[in-house]
């Protein structure tokens, strides 16, 4: 079996032996022992990648092509660049560290662990997947458990934060489905064959009405699941309601499907659509990364500032990917990168925080430095990088992102650079108003006296998400490289 469908059947065999898991312990082993091996295989599918690229001037490797629906020409296509790559191991390392974060979890653990896994086996097949009806199906498998997720494992209104989800995302993948087949439909090349292989059809010219067309349907279909404004709505009511794990990689992962698709499927086949409509997306981007910031400023419990800090972070990715030039988009991918870790760790946080005084009102917290000084400390660090502080991932990307912003002399993008860096500003309002209003001061309340800190695995979850946090912050320029040397079908197709 090819090295990428692994990390397909390998939540499938750990589905399976969940099925015949007894009791809360093995529930927990198995779904350790699974993750864990795709941990494992996501940092031994960087070295094979960079082996296989030494030997292979392609940039698309790992390729395996299998015949599914032959009438329809559906292939199961897989492949993977320096971007599908770096993808995989922030999905790997988001969803390792849920399942420690989770590791508590006892109610219905076992339809838990099944539901996550299923949604982890969704994310890494569409990131795996050349053919854009398979992409299309993996879509649509980790779409489909967020559902069950908030709706059985969720706090406050969780009936109606997991039915506006899904209602939003299935109308988002309607749309989806309208453009891949329009895509579809437009795919003949010389011999005339109709496919949805995104490498074959790359090298077809679609015609200019077609693509101007279906652009915008592809990319709303794909901006809704990445918070574009204004089809966010669903992403904050969403992250209020679900379990820890589950905003997670909501926002770890999840939301990230969305920017890689519209890069991956709408920017890429529809280059002359992407001119045409660019303009009007920036503008929906602006408005989206300076409205999550203030948004986030105005909110008092933790979840619904961390959400509004990721609409505004996803909307910095569109803005960078909009940008169309080869530094913008390094910017975009190291951007989504950095927020997936980034997030990722900060709902893992507030939800020990949560778990310890049973409230996420800021206003009824103070002074939690003085008795969970490692939690405190981190969620400190995890600011830091969210408000772009050198050293940190946030800095690397940001740079980049304004950096190419700024190669565009016209006046029109200038001044969307321009709005869009000041979110930077307060970005650092809100952290440092929770930090202060939190962390430091006194104590509000006396039960919160005798609060424990991290335990050993919520610690372990933690270090998986710091690590790369840092890492990319001090050492950038390896996945900078590769995902820069991935660009090259892009640049030469764009620009």
């Amino acid at each position: 079996m090819d090295i990428l469908s692994l990390f397909v059947t390998v939540p499938i065999f750990t589905l399976i032996a969940l099925l015949f898991a007894k009791g809360l312990k093995q529930v927990r082993i198995i779904s350790l022992i699974g993750m864990g091996i795709q941990f494992v295989m996501a940092i031994n599918l960087v070295f094979a990648y960079f082996k296989e690229r030494a030997i292979n001037s392609d940039i698309m490797v790992f390729t395996q092509d299998y015949t599914w629906f032959k009438n329809f020409n559906i292939h199961y296509t897989v492949g993977a660049d320096g971007i599908t790559v770096a993808m995989i191991v922030l999905t790997a390392i988001v969803v390792l560290a849920g399942v420690f974060i989770s590791w508590k979890t006892e109610d219905l653990p076992k339809e838990f662990f099944i539901s996550l896994i299923v949604l982890a086996a969704g994310v890494y097949g569409f990131f795996i997947s050349i053919d854009l009806f398979t992409m299309f199906v993996f879509y649509e498998i980790a779409v489909i458990p967020m559902f069950l997720l908030i709706g059985i494992w969720g706090t406050g209104p969780k009936e109606y934060s997991a039915m506006k989800l899904t209602l939003m995302l299935m109308g988002a993948s309607a749309l989806l489905l309208v453009g891949i087949l329009g895509i579809y439909f437009n795919s003949a090349g010389a011999d005339g064959v109709l496919t949805y292989n995104i490498l074959d059809i790359a090298k077809v010219t679609i015609d200019s009405d077609a693509q101007k067309l279906f652009f915008p349907i592809v990319f709303i279909g794909f901006g809704v699941l990445g918070a574009m404004f204004p089809f966010h709505t669903w992403s904050p009511d969403g992250h209020a309601s679900a379990p820890t794990a589950v905003s997670m990689l909501h926002a770890g992962v999840l939301m990230k499907l969305g920017g890689y698709g519209i890069f991956r499927v709408a920017m890429y086949l529809l280059p002359e659509g992407a001119a045409e409509w660019g303009n009007f997306f920036i503008v929906l981007a602006v408005i989206g990364v300076i409205y999550g910031a203030l948004a986030a400023v105005r909110q008092t419990d933790l979840k619904y500032i961390n959400a509004y800090s990721s609409v505004s972070h996803l909307g910095m990715v569109l803005f960078a990917l909009l940008m169309m030039n080869k530094t913008a988009w390094n910017g975009a991918i190291m951007q989504s990168l950095s927020h997936g870790f980034m997030t990722a760790l900060f709902f893992a946080l507030i939800g020990m925080i949560y778990g310890r005084t049973h409230t996420r009102d800021i206003t009824k917290l103070g002074g939690l430095l003085k008795v969970i000084p490692f939690i405190s400390v981190i969620y400190v660090i995890a600011g830091l990088a969210s408000l772009g502080l050198p050293g940190f991932s946030g800095f690397v990307a940001e740079m980049q992102i304004f950096q190419g912003a700024f190669q565009h002399p016209d006046t029109f993008h200038r001044i969307a650079s321009i709005i869009t860096v000041s979110a930077i500003v307060v970005t650092a309002v809100y952290i440092l108003r929770v930090v202060g209003i939190m962390l430091m001061g006194t104590i509000k309340n006396e039960e919160h006296l005798s609060l424990k800190d991290a335990t050993w695995y919520e610690k372990t979850g933690i270090f998986l998400l710091l690590i790369p946090i840092i890492g990319m912050g001090m050492a950038p320029l390896w996945l900078s490289d590769m995902i820069t040397e991935s660009l090259a079908p892009f640049i030469h197709r764009m620009l």
